[in-house]
């Protein structure tokens, strides 16, 4: 029996998620639906799953990395691109954060919907890895934060996914010490007094 046993469809898109890889829930297409309207030439979707975001923003991008440390989830997201006609516009890479890049690469857009959740890997699964983000759910956001701003081109745009579980005014705070400017675009209330937030962080004009 195959391990992509189920479908998931957003506008026109169709999505096949193995069961070793996150589903698209709430806080993906919360994302979705806030994406930059722009062309943007050079994407990277950090974390990128199934390959829901980076498929959706190929559209209109020239080149897209999806990057995740899940095995499975870059397989996955291979075979959505496929299945979506977007193949030619893609790359994809096993690897954590921005480990497989050069420090000089940089990017138009890039996106993160993070493991923000406040808890311990108790089962070393992978699919427990793309939501767990530690003791305070801030073990994956942190290293994030420090080291997107270095691979952002000028005028470009970071789009990060978190939980109020795991101190957003942290994340905020940590953009503008890295001399970005940052703010919330959207959010989303859920059930037990979480809230998941979009967060958009953009450099200053002349910013090489």
């Amino acid at each position: 029996m195959s391990s992509m046993n189920k479908k998931v469809f957003f506008e026109d898109y169709t999505f096949l998620v193995d069961a070793r890889v996150y589903e698209p829930a709430e806080d993906s297409f919360l994302f979705a639906e806030n994406l930059p309207t722009e062309e943007a030439r050079k994407v990277i979707d950090v974390g990128a799953g199934c390959g829901f975001l980076g498929i959706i923003a190929a559209r209109r991008a020239n080149e897209v990395f999806a990057v995740d440390v899940n095995p499975y989830a870059v397989h996955c997201a291979k075979q959505n691109a496929r299945l979506n006609r977007l193949t030619s516009r893609m790359v994809f890479i096993r690897g954590d954060l921005f480990g497989p890049f050069m420090s000089s690469a940089k990017f138009d857009l890039i996106m993160f919907n993070a493991p923000y959740l406040p808890m311990e890997n108790e089962d070393g699964s992978w699919l427990e890895h793309s939501w767990v983000g530690g003791n305070n759910g801030r073990e994956i956001l942190d290293r994030f934060v420090s080291d997107a701003p270095g691979h952002l081109g000028q005028n470009g745009q970071i789009i990060l996914m978190q939980s109020s579980l795991s101190n957003v005014e942290e994340t905020l705070r940590k953009f503008e010490t890295e001399g970005l400017t940052a703010n919330i675009v959207a959010s989303q209330n859920l059930p037990f007094f979480e809230r998941i937030v979009l967060i958009s962080a953009k450099g200053p004009k002349e910013r090489k």
